[in-house]
């Protein structure tokens, strides 16, 4: 049983490496590597050999050299190249996988053998992941020297990047795998597949706008209730003077100041609390659609938290205080020029970090669980 396996895992394997664009990819991976370790910080910006771009928000002045790397890393090899570009040519190469098996004269050389078709159906899946270990795997690892190289820093974390990356693609390709089975279309795999992760593209951007939103409407609310009361408190305390002028400092201790006083006396406070009265209602709206909007993700991968878990566990809070508070500084700099709530960045990463793993990664490998289920069903059942 396991020779029959490793059988297939190893045919599979060497109709991958045949594959140009395994190689293609495998070298662009190289390339990028090569970029990341042209890259340095220095008190005006980012160095790029023995040039500099003038950046505020990137020099050593914010971060140290570790830092920096570690948010290259995270950012332009994790976040740009191994969970889009890469992802992409890695969904293209691995789309054909099902539909080429499952081709007339193909399907029956494998049916021939004693082996059966759920074993052959989980082999060719795993076999699919494999394309996506060996390139993050690879990639990591010339990584992990440009870290030690580069900035000193022999992270081990870094390998967090393999498990994390391979977790994400498995959400997109267990839905090329089942459009593939069911269509015997590798195009209308890699199309339809394309579609259904722009989808979540566009709830998980949504959601961080709500979220984002939520907080800054949030600080307003606080921020006018405070207000109101600082109001209210010397309003009373002006009220309480003028009456200990006009009856004596006895009348005045006994006298209490009613909400009807203290409005008239400061009419402001009636406007401020109709806004705020406002201000509440919008709040509890996006609350309302930020809330639905995480109950609507819970049932769907989550591929953008789970690349995110890697920003989680390698880059510390404290390693980037400086650069978050000057990028406070800044929104809040925009807020007064334009006036109104602005996005909380701070309350985003602040509720991001706040959801638990088991939601981010169990919940959407539920998912990948029943259309994988699903999809063996169809393959196991189909007539050939």
């Amino acid at each position: 049983m396991l020779t029959q396996t490793w059988a297939m895992l190893v045919d599979a394997y060497r109709e991958l490496c045949a594959r140009k664009l395994f190689w293609i990819t495998l070298g662009l991976s190289g390339l990028v590597v090569a970029i990341f370790a042209m890259l340095g910080l220095n008190e005006k910006g980012i160095a790029v050999l023995w040039w500099t771009i003038p950046v505020d928000e990137f020099n050593s002045t914010l971060m140290n050299k570790t830092t920096f790397y570690k948010l290259v890393f995270q950012g332009l090899g994790v976040g740009i190249w191994l969970t889009w570009v890469a992802a992409i040519l890695a969904l293209i190469s691995t789309a054909g996988f099902f539909p080429s098996l499952m081709e007339s004269g193909a399907i029956e050389v494998h049916l021939s053998k004693p082996i059966g078709r759920w074993r052959m159906f989980l082999t060719r899946y795993f076999t699919g992941l494999l394309f996506v270990a060996l390139q993050v795997g690879v990639f990591t690892l010339m990584s992990f020297v440009v870290l030690g190289a580069r900035g000193g820093l022999w992270e081990p974390r870094v390998f967090l990047a393999i498990p994390i990356v391979i977790t994400f693609f498995s959400y997109i390709y267990c839905v090329s795998v089942l459009i593939g089975v069911m269509t015997r279309s590798a195009i209308a795999a890699i199309l339809l597949t394309i579609l259904f992760w722009f989808m979540l593209y566009i709830l998980n951007t949504t959601d961080t706008v709500l979220l984002g939103f939520s907080g800054g409407r949030e600080r307003v609310v606080e921020a006018r209730a405070a207000r109101i009361e600082r109001m209210e408190r010397n309003t009373r305390l002006q009220l309480i003077e003028a009456k200990k002028v006009e009856a004596g400092e006895e009348a005045a201790v006994e006298y209490s100041p009613t909400d009807e006083e203290i409005v008239a006396a400061m009419p402001v406070i009636a406007r401020e609390r109709a806004s705020q009265e406002s201000d509440q209602s919008a709040l509890k709206s996006l609350q309302f659609w930020s809330g639905m909007m995480f109950k609507v993700k819970t049932v769907l991968p989550k591929t953008a938290e789970t690349t995110q878990l890697l920003d989680r566990w390698l880059v510390k809070p404290e390693e980037t205080a400086k650069l978050q508070s000057k990028a406070e500084a800044d929104q809040q700099e925009r807020q007064e020029e334009h006036g109104g709530p602005a996005m909380s960045q701070e309350a985003i990463v602040a509720k991001l970090r706040d959801r638990p793993v088991w939601w981010i990664v169990g919940t959407s490998l539920g998912f990948e669980a029943v259309l994988m289920a699903l999809a063996g069903f169809v393959f196991v059942r189909r007539d050939y």
